[in-house]
């Protein structure tokens, strides 16, 4: 990591990986701007705790609430040059009796909401030579868990869709990876019984749940590793 601050935008910030995200890299010294659209008592309360961090409301979903997000973050910390996108949402539905709404919500969040955040984050770290970019994915992209073809559509395009910018970008100092975190205790999966978490989580090579830590220490690592881009990375417990 350059030896200057960056600054960083973690769009679901508030949320149990957001929060994470937003711990480890302001212990690396970092300013950061803790996006939330839901939740702001749980972001400024993280925000007040650490030096150099400012909670803004952002709604992923709504290119005028990213420009603002990112002018009002420039203006109070610097030049967004690291940018993590943890905002998501779930709409679980069998496709058979999946609604245009629950499609829409989830892929204009999990997808559309990333190529917002990232179209406006990417002048700053081309002009500075100097950019990270890691989305949170998920292994439903990947092994397409039922009920959730809605998510696993927008994660599986997260993946295309971020090794793209990674050639796009690669020649002006700027990094793009996915870190698809596998089973993760938190309030994103309150929908899923007791005995679907049982059998996702038996599938695994560890038998554990994952940490949000230690999904927020990949995504560290890619905002350390100059040489690692367009790529996914598991922190599934090895169940992909």
């Amino acid at each position: 990591m350059a030896a200057e601050p960056r600054v960083a935008l973690v769009t679901g910030g508030g949320g149990v990986i957001g929060a994470a995200v937003v711990r480890t890299l302001s212990a690396c010294g970092m300013r950061l701007a803790v996006g939330y659209h839901k939740g702001a008592s749980a972001a400024e309360e993280l925000a007040a705790g650490l030096p150099d961090a400012l909670a803004v409301p952002l709604d992923v979903a709504d290119p005028d609430a990213v420009r603002g997000a990112f002018r009002r973050s420039a203006e109070a910390l610097g030049p967004v040059t690291v940018l993590v996108n943890a905002a998501g949402v779930l709409r679980d539905r069998p496709a058979l009796r999946m609604r245009d709404q629950d499609w829409d919500d989830v892929l204009r969040v999990n997808l559309t909401g990333v190529f917002h955040c990232v179209r406006q984050a990417l002048p700053s770290m081309i002009t500075q030579r100097f950019g990270r970019i890691v989305s949170i994915g998920s292994v439903s992209g990947a092994i397409g868990l039922p009920g959730q073809s809605n998510y696993a559509a927008a994660k599986a395009g997260l993946v295309g869709f971020t090794r793209s910018v990674a050639r796009e970008t690669g020649r002006h100092g700027v990094t793009a990876n996915v870190v698809a975190p596998g089973l993760v205790d938190s309030p994103l999966i309150a929908g899923l019984d007791a005995p679907a978490r049982e059998r996702i989580v038996g599938s695994t090579a560890t038998g554990q749940f994952v940490t949000p830590e230690e999904v927020a220490n990949a995504v560290r690592f890619c905002v350390d590793t100059a040489a690692v881009t367009g790529q996914l990375i598991n922190v599934d417990g090895g169940l992909c």
